[in-house]
């Protein structure tokens, strides 16, 4: 059975490292087996999306940077056989900023975008996550809070292996 890892990522600034927190959802045998998120520091002092999640300097002045974060993804991921993120080009850019701005390596797994499920399982637009949930009857706590964004994302992902079964997911809609 498929494991994998939703992830969503909340940014500072419009500088894709500038990483503030990540939400981790873990799904194992078709269930959510572990959940996480945590605060980061960004590089700069600078907040721009402040009004967006709600994240300020004050909340996490005091965090870990990203290369200090880092260790904890690497253990919370490992073995999972892919990463889901909603808008996955934005969550893939941030960890590779970030990974590049500390000299970090990037992680193995393959992406797997949840905006594109949404489309080719259920041809769901718009597709922003709050509608995919909606439409998908997915409860969304505190959207663009990035531990809920990611069980979210968890739950999409979830909910189309069950509308499509493993083998045909396997072959027909796993990044390669």
């Amino acid at each position: 059975m498929l494991s994998f890892v939703a992830l969503d990522f909340e940014t500072a600034s419009y500088s894709r490292h500038s990483a503030c927190e990540i939400g981790l959802a873990r799904v194992e045998g078709g269930k959510v087996t572990a959940q996480v998120s945590w605060f980061i520091r960004p590089p700069e002092r600078r907040f721009n999306f402040t009004y967006l999640h709600g994240i300020d300097w004050e909340m996490v002045k005091d965090a870990p940077d990203f290369s200090g974060v880092m260790p904890d993804i690497e253990r919370f991921i490992d073995g999972a056989d892919f990463l889901a993120a909603h808008n996955a080009s934005f969550d893939r850019s941030v960890m590779r900023a970030a990974c590049a701005y500390y000299g970090l390596s990037l992680p193995a797994q393959p992406y797997l975008c949840t905006v594109n499920l949404a489309r080719r399982v259920w041809n769901i637009f718009p597709t922003k996550l709050d509608d995919v949930c909606g439409a998908l009857k997915i409860g969304l706590e505190r959207h663009h809070r990035a531990g809920f964004d990611a069980l979210a994302c968890a739950e999409i992902v979830r909910k189309a292996l069950e509308k499509i079964g493993e083998p045909d997911f396997r072959t027909g809609y796993l990044p390669g």
